[in-house]
């Protein structure tokens, strides 16, 4: 028994989508933590376009690429929610409007 995998160009067209998506959101939203949550889905559509690239070439570069970008992303999300928690206790919100008053 064999298992076909979609075309790469659907995979593409998927990722296109959800780089949209989180473009849109990243744009829209006040909420820090929303950002970083539209960030977390540009990031992760970045790497669906680097594996199907390599499923395309039949090449594990897009893997193992995906692999390091995994491990950005999650350190991207832990200082990310460690500065949200800072700047909550700071100012009682996670609104982004009202981060113009920061001082040292």
């Amino acid at each position: 028994m064999s298992f076909s995998f979609p075309l790469p160009e659907h995979a593409l067209l998927l990722a296109a989508l959800l780089f949209a998506m989180g473009l849109a959101g990243l744009l829209a939203r006040r909420n820090i933590v929303f950002v970083l949550m539209s960030l977390e889905v540009m990031l992760n559509a970045a790497g669906l376009a680097l594996v199907a690239s390599g499923h395309k070439w039949a090449q594990a570069d897009g893997q193992v690429l995906f692999i390091v970008l995994l491990a950005v992303a999650g350190c991207e999300a832990a200082v990310g929610l460690g500065l949200v928690m800072r700047i909550h206790r700071r100012s009682r919100t996670v609104d982004s409007d009202s981060l113009d008053s920061l001082k040292g």
